[in-house]
């Protein structure tokens, strides 16, 4: 069995690694740790989690942490992975990050967006973990920098047609939805139900950190200097995210080579799935799985082709294709612990 830690469990997307690691056939989780509980039994603050998870929440030991775990993940906000992921490394370990702190491999792009970086050396060792594009890298890495949820449901849909040059790369708009889980477990006014309930808006437009994300990794399938107008809302729902992505194809594609592009490139990958015609993908499908659901349309009438892109925002887009990247990182299918039946409704 596989030793597993999570630094960081008790926020969303550390909670979940906790939840979905504990039904995983070959990992053994040993250590789950916590700045704000330590002390407290995990099934206390999550409840639901009763004998299913019997351990107790710790401050973060390097020590500790790295004698009782084999493969590591940090679920801690952005600037606290870079302080001490390299004494992980360095002591063997292999780490998922599931902050931005390891997005990058160009320091000066992640310090424009976020503060400086402390643990520069280790960037050109990290792997971007956007699993189904870069399985290859992952398999061979010791550290991976997770996507981020807003990246994920957009870069899915589109990398494909971008390493195949089926779309004008000028003509990019993403328009992306998601849940309230997205902004994390701390307090915040903006996250109250008050403020949240009844509401839909649109917020840090143009400004997004995930924009040069995105940007980065469409620019190196491409080749060339990629951008793309991203503008997210937040939507009255806990969790799950919907991507809206247009773009005008190049000349002489239509539809069925966009399908096709994307059946070809996701044959076999178990977690993407394409929707039937005429069949847009809806939140609701894939709450809870690993799964990203992409539908297609395209406007004749302005010749502009229509992705459509769902995930679970604290899954998909968060650990549960972290938890996919150690399956990757360890040489098991990718889908070991990952397979729980969807809800119907």
């Amino acid at each position: 069995m596989i030793r597993v830690a999570v630094v960081g469990a008790t926020g969303y997307a550390g909670a979940e690694l906790v939840r979905l690691l504990s039904g995983h056939p070959h990992i053994t989780l040993t250590v789950v740790t916590s700045r704000s509980y330590a002390g407290k039994a995990f099934d206390h603050i999550y409840p639901a989690m009763t004998g299913v998870v019997n351990l107790g929440c710790e401050e973060y030991d390097i020590d500790r942490v790295s004698e009782n775990a084999d493969v590591i993940f940090t679920a801690l906000p952005h600037k606290l992975p870079m302080e001490i992921v390299p004494g992980l490394v360095e002591k063997g370990k292999k780490v998922i990050d599931l902050s931005a702190d390891f997005r990058f491999q160009d320091a000066g792009r992640y310090e424009a967006h976020y503060q400086p970086h402390t643990a520069k050396g280790l960037l050109s060792r990290t792997v971007y973990g956007l699993s189904e594009v870069y399985a290859d890298d992952i398999r061979e890495a010791t550290l991976v920098g997770n996507p981020g949820c807003y990246p994920t449901s957009v870069l899915l849909p589109l990398v494909p047609l971008v390493m195949r040059g089926l779309i004008e790369l000028n003509t990019l708009i993403a328009d992306s939805k998601s849940g309230v889980s997205g902004a994390g477990r701390s307090p915040s006014l903006t996250t109250l139900y008050c403020a949240v309930s009844e509401s839909f808006k649109a917020y840090k437009v143009a400004v997004h950190r995930h924009n040069p994300e995105m940007e980065d990794v469409l620019s190196r399938q491409a080749g060339r200097d990629v951008t793309i107008t991203f503008v997210p809302h937040l939507v009255p729902m806990s969790r799950g995210m919907e991507t809206t992505t247009y773009a005008t194809p190049a000349a002489g594609v239509g539809l069925e080579d966009i399908r096709t592009c994307l059946s070809e490139f996701y044959a076999g990958r178990r977690f993407v799935r394409l929707c039937a015609d005429g069949r847009p993908p809806d939140t609701l499908n894939v709450r809870g799985t690993n799964f990203c659901d992409i539908g297609l349309a395209l406007d004749k009438r302005c010749n502009r082709l229509i992705l459509m892109s769902t995930i679970d925002n604290l899954v998909k887009g968060a650990a549960g294709q972290a938890v996919q990247n150690m399956n990757i990182m360890l040489g098991i299918d990718e889908s070991t612990g990952l397979m729980p039946v969807p809800y119907p409704l």
